[in-house]
């Protein structure tokens, strides 16, 4: 995970501690640095404030003979990645389950994203996770449009042992998502899980069926989910996505098998809502939350 953005970073520690911290050669430095991030996914402007940032926390610093550099720098870097990943703030949707339960209604949360970025499995994970934390849920199979998808949210349903609510294909999304919210209050269930159709950023019908189901329902988040493997599309997903609807949380799917990096570094940042949880694999436990330090440690190095 994150390959070749972590070789990016230590041939800069390198080219730093080898380099009177001033001037023209930092800048070139740094200005190389900048583009190495934009080649890993980073987002221009995110790519940007990074490098402007280390030029101010570089230029006054001053290497001691037998001091460790490397580690100095590491820490300024370290330091910069975590102000860019801390900029939207935590959202931790367990938690915000657990409230929901003690006021005695289920916590319902919209997932959105394109087809392909596993937002199915990610909402199928979800369930487990919450089953095997002693909450109760309900799937939502509110994407009436593809061919395949009810089976394919109902395979998981039974795999994990969840309840599911689906209408036939052709069907309103939003009423199936509306019986599944009434099912949960009526059966004292803690969290609805609802799946939509995966939108073409582009289809304008199927964004304004997304804005129904959120009007229908009032969710207590939309989630986005993205690919961590698209690049910088993953940004323009969210852009789109924003512009239709209140986004509250990201999750970034596939992050294990990223080995840029950039959108684990620029969703967030970009958007202004924070990455709650990451796909770190393909079993249902492979779900976890995301954690800005760790995040920081993989890239920049932990030793």
């Amino acid at each position: 995970m994150f390959d070749k953005l972590r070789a990016q970073f230590s041939n800069f520690y390198d080219r730093v501690t080898k380099t009177e911290l001033q001037g023209k050669d930092l800048d070139r430095v740094l200005d190389e640095f900048q583009l190495s991030l934009v080649e890993n996914d980073v987002a221009v402007s995110v790519a940007d404030y990074v490098a402007t940032e280390l030029k101010e926390k570089l230029k006054d610093v001053q290497f001691a003979r037998f001091s460790d550099p490397r580690g100095r720098v590491k820490a300024i870097l370290s330091d910069v990645l975590l102000s860019v990943l801390d900029r939207a703030g935590r959202l931790d949707i367990f938690e915000l389950v657990e409230e929901k339960k003690k006021a005695g209604v289920p916590a319902i949360k919209v997932f959105v994203g394109i087809n392909g970025t596993g937002k199915t499995t990610s909402i199928a994970k979800l369930a487990h996770i919450l089953q095997r934390k002693g909450r109760t849920c309900i799937l939502a199979a509110s994407d009436t449009y593809r061919s395949g998808s009810i089976e394919q949210l109902e395979e998981h349903a039974r795999r994990i042992g969840v309840r599911l609510i689906k209408h036939q294909y052709g069907a309103d999304p939003a009423a199936v998502a509306f019986d599944a919210v009434n099912y949960a209050r009526a059966h004292g269930i803690n969290a609805v899980l609802i799946d939509t159709a995966g939108r073409m950023q582009t289809n304008q019908n199927l964004l304004e069926e997304m804005r129904k189901i959120v009007r229908v329902t009032k969710p207590d988040l939309t989630i986005l989910v993205v690919d961590a493997l698209t690049g910088n599309d993953a940004v323009e997903q969210g852009k789109v996505f924003s512009q239709a609807v209140k986004i509250d949380g990201i999750i970034l799917a596939k992050l294990d098998a990223d080995v840029k990096g950039g959108n684990a570094i620029s969703l967030s940042y970009i958007m202004g809502r924070p990455v709650t949880l990451v796909g770190t694999g393909q079993g249902y436990d492979d779900l976890e939350p995301f954690q800005p330090q760790t995040i920081v440690r993989n890239l920049v190095g932990g030793d």
